[in-house]
């Protein structure tokens, strides 16, 4: 069995004491990172391969920032979602590792709607999509992990009125969605839990943790050869009720090692 978790940790520096604190806990195998917020040479490497782990960083100063860790090396890394050579924002990393090919994702929030910042969401969603097919054509299995800055359903959020007109919610946005979806890939979460009301993003203001006024924006997808391996999938609250907490909890699933 290999345990594959994605989280937006907002800052590894900011948050490194409740990371490392996870990882002994959790023990993943494999831990997908976004928001690290720093640079390559800046990452607390040490602290990760102390305790086994090996690393493929993106790293961008104070922005964005994906990192993959895993137990088990990394083969083939990819470090650039393909289809935008001008786009120098750290968000996407990708590698072999335990027989799976594993991303780490931070797609773009988007918002203000109507402007370059969603019109550039809408495009890499569009990027993220023709890299799937490929991904899937190749007939491996495949997670694609992290913060999507997508609210598939209204189930996903608390209060679905309220967030009709934000990037993450808007229309046009799940459409995008499910059209990466459709191409063959499985929510993880909703494959194993599909009427259960569960957030894993909880903004800082508006008391919006202890009301639990949350959102579903980190996924898991998955290839149908991963997903026929699909054991178990859940969102540990816990990291987010912790001191100086990052605003999103982690997330995660185990795929038995052999088909």
């Amino acid at each position: 069995m290999v345990k594959i978790a994605t989280w937006n940790v907002n800052s590894i520096k900011a948050r490194l004491a409740n990371v490392l604190d996870w990882l002994d806990s959790a023990e993943p195998d494999v831990l997908l990172l976004q928001e690290i917020k720093t640079l390559e040479n800046n990452f607390p490497r040490l602290e990760f391969e102390t305790r086994g782990y090996n690393l493929l960083i993106v790293g961008q100063k104070a922005y964005n920032g994906v990192a993959i860790a895993s137990r088990d090396k990394l083969h083939k890394p990819l470090t650039r979602l393909p289809g935008e050579r001008a786009d120098e924002q750290a968000r996407y990393a990708e590698a072999t590792t335990f027989g799976v090919r594993v991303a780490s994702l931070y797609l773009p929030n988007g918002n203000p709607m109507g402007g370059d910042k969603y019109d550039y969401k809408l495009r890499w969603m569009a990027r993220l999509r023709r890299h799937a097919i490929d991904l899937l054509a190749s007939e491996q299995p495949v997670v694609l992990g992290g913060d999507y800055n997508v609210i598939p359903a209204p189930e996903d959020v608390y209060d679905p009125a309220g967030w009709e007109n934000d990037a993450l919610y808007a229309l046009e946005t799940r459409r995008a969605f499910r059209a990466i979806v459709h191409l063959g890939l499985s929510d993880a979460f909703r494959a194993l839990h599909p009427d259960e009301r569960a957030y894993t993003y909880w903004d800082y203001q508006g008391m919006a943790w202890s009301n639990d006024h949350g959102l579903r924006i980190d996924h898991l997808l998955l290839s149908p050869q991963a997903a026929d391996r699909l054991e178990s999938c859940h969102i540990d609250r816990a990291p987010r009720g912790c001191d100086k907490a990052s605003d999103h909890t982690p997330i995660w699933c185990t795929l038995e090692t052999t088909p």
